[in-house]
């Protein structure tokens, strides 16, 4: 006999006696670890897998949206400036015509002003123009009154009456001599 399968049968009772100096039984520590592994590839595939994907996708979904929300931000932080240059370019439109229209204001004032000086000064003039074409028509009316109260004082101290051409021949003598 060949001394090589007994020293591989003394090899494979003293592993054997090892596993049940341990209390396992090695076949059935073989299907255990084979099963094991059956399941463990099949969690693997079927849920693990996927699960992980799904996790991915969700990360990258994530990264995408924060992303995005910074480019947002950033968006409107430049309309914010915008919106503010074209603030501060309205005030100063604003500001440019609120001036000329101070300016223009002044001006039409003082126009204004000026008009309404040289109508006053008008009215005025045209009032003593009237002041004394009235006086003047009041100093004739004074006079032909005079004359005629004088005439009237002649007739009684001559007791006689003058005739119309006799009174206003008289009449403007009589003037004359008052007017010097």
């Amino acid at each position: 006999m060949d001394p090589t399968p007994a020293v591989h049968t003394t090899k494979a009772l003293h592993n054997a006696s090892i596993f049940a100096s341990l209390g396992l039984n090695t076949q059935l520590f073989v299907f255990q670890l084979i099963n094991f592994l059956v399941i463990s590839a099949i969690i693997w595939w079927l849920i693990l897998k996927p699960l992980n994907k799904k996790l991915e996708e969700r990360k990258q979904l994530i990264d995408e949206s924060v992303d995005n929300a910074k480019e947002i931000e950033t968006n409107l932080w430049e309309s914010e400036q915008k919106f503010q240059e074209h603030l501060d370019q309205a005030k100063v439109e604003a500001n440019k015509i609120i001036a000329k229209a101070t300016k223009e204001a002044g001006a039409m004032e003082n126009k204004i002003k000026d008009e309404a000086k040289t109508e006053i000064e008008y009215l005025i003039t045209q009032a003593k123009k009237h002041i004394e074409d009235e006086r003047k028509a009041m100093e004739i009316g004074v006079q032909k009154k005079a004359g005629k109260l004088v005439v009237a004082a002649v007739e009684k101290l001559i007791s006689k009456k003058m005739d119309d051409k006799k009174d206003t021949v008289y009449i403007s003598k009589v003037l004359s001599d008052l007017s010097k």
